[in-house]
């Protein structure tokens, strides 16, 4: 299947092309034919499986048909954090580029008055962070009572940070006749309930099941005493040769404390979350892309919106206590036909976050100890399975892989998955 099929005008199809991309992925070919046919749509989709393309191509198209009636935003995209609002406001640009549409993008952490300007002017997409959204719906300086289109993106984290009541407050702002689009990787009994109140007869598309992870990434365990993870972490880095590598702490703090220390390890490293400046953000993301950062700490949230198409290393320096995160978190690597790995650092504190992560995932995660970096004596080790399990592979097992049950079902050997290799659309 080719992009030429899905009935897309020839202005985005050059678009498209221009970006490199002729083949779809499963979710835009499902889903721009249902959005181009007017339908609400009920989509299961994770970070790099190209769902910003399956929203914004035929929102483009049904906007286009119609002409541009300026000033008010015609379509909606709300999105949870400022990083994935750019990243969503990117790809508009991008495919719009032979279109007679303007968008804009509105976010906290920078200046109002510019946005107030650009909304003055006219926009037919605005894309938006909440928090940001209410503020201008306050001081009216945007009508958003001309929506024809609303996007939710990621709407799962969007209720994991607490946006419900902002959403429902832009909800009431919306005319009750328009297109729904909601996007979301997992789907909690709140999701279902958001979308049985937002979406009229919709159409369903599930290309993430629940717990469903690429089977481009490999993900490797190791057990390592907490004190010790810091100098591990190091250790794979340098001896790795790893020139790009995304690490996830629980905390803003954590982040910080880490980036100086690999900083003083001689490691190029910053750190991105919440309470940095737009502006530091936005830049920190540019220098990890262009290789003059090696090491982005980041915080869950902060990394919603990191979207680098080859990006060969995620680690879990802490895991989550939310088991989806792990997913969201991987989902950074892996992307567009590219080989990822999936590194987790696991403490024995942190053996139910795990176990809960082998639960969604329904399978147990390859694990090696590092040698000099063995986890606390008297650990049963990282997850809640048998201590046999938890031994340092120091030899292959009959069938050759470094696999302490000999299981051939039990997959330890790096690159053993089945791989993709066309190059599809991850925007």
């Amino acid at each position: 299947m080719t992009f030429d099929i899905l009935g897309l005008s020839a202005e985005l199809l050059r678009a498209v092309r221009a970006q490199g991309y002729a083949v779809p992925t499963p979710v835009q070919a499902q889903a721009i034919p249902l959005i181009l046919a007017g339908r609400d749509l009920l989509a299961g989709a994770q970070t790099g499986t190209g769902k910003t393309a399956a929203f914004t191509l035929p929102l483009l198209q049904r906007l286009s048909e119609a002409g541009s009636r300026r000033p008010p935003p015609r379509a909606l995209v709300l999105a949870p954090t400022r990083e994935l609002a750019a990243q969503v406001q990117e790809s508009v640009r991008a495919y719009g580029k032979h279109l007679a549409l303007r968008s804009t993008v509105v976010v906290g952490g920078v200046g109002i008055m510019p946005q107030i300007n650009a909304l003055r002017r006219g926009v037919d997409v605005l894309v938006a962070t909440p928090g940001r959204l209410l503020d201008h719906l306050q001081q009216k300086t945007v009508d958003l009572s001309h929506v024809e289109i609303l996007v939710l993106d990621e709407a799962d984290r969007m209720l994991d940070m607490g946006f419900i009541r902002d959403i429902r407050k832009v909800l009431a702002a919306l005319p009750k006749q328009r297109q729904n689009l909601l996007f979301s990787a997992t789907f909690s009994r709140e999701i279902r309930e958001l979308a049985d109140q937002l979406l009229h007869d919709p159409a369903a598309v599930d290309i993430a099941p629940h717990g469903s992870v690429t089977e481009l990434v490999t993900h490797k365990v190791h057990p390592v005493a907490h004190t010790r993870k810091r100098a591990l972490l190091s250790h794979l880095i340098g001896q790795g040769n790893w020139r790009q590598v995304l690490v996830f702490t629980r905390t803003k703090h954590g982040a910080n404390r880490l980036a100086t220390q690999l900083d003083h390890d001689g490691l190029n490293a910053t750190a991105i979350h919440s309470s940095k400046s737009q502006s530091a953000r936005t830049k920190a993301l540019k220098d990890f892309k262009h290789g003059q950062v090696r090491v982005l700490v980041a915080t869950d949230i902060a990394a919603r919106g990191i979207d680098i198409e080859a990006l060969p290393h995620v680690v879990n320096y802490e895991l989550s206590n939310i088991a989806e995160d792990y997913i969201h978190r991987i989902g950074r690597t892996g992307r567009a036909g590219s080989e990822g790995q999936a590194v987790s650092l696991v403490s024995s504190d942190e053996r139910k976050h795990l176990a809960a992560i082998e639960r969604l995932l329904g399978r147990r995660l390859p694990f090696t100890v590092i040698e000099g970096f063995e986890p606390e004596a008297g650990s049963e080790g990282p997850s809640s399975i048998s201590t046999r399990r938890n031994r340092p592979h120091r030899k292959p097992s009959q069938n050759g892989y470094p696999n302490s049950s000999g299981r051939p079902g039990h997959n330890t050997r790096p690159g053993s998955s089945h791989r993709t290799q066309a190059k599809t659309n991850t925007n």
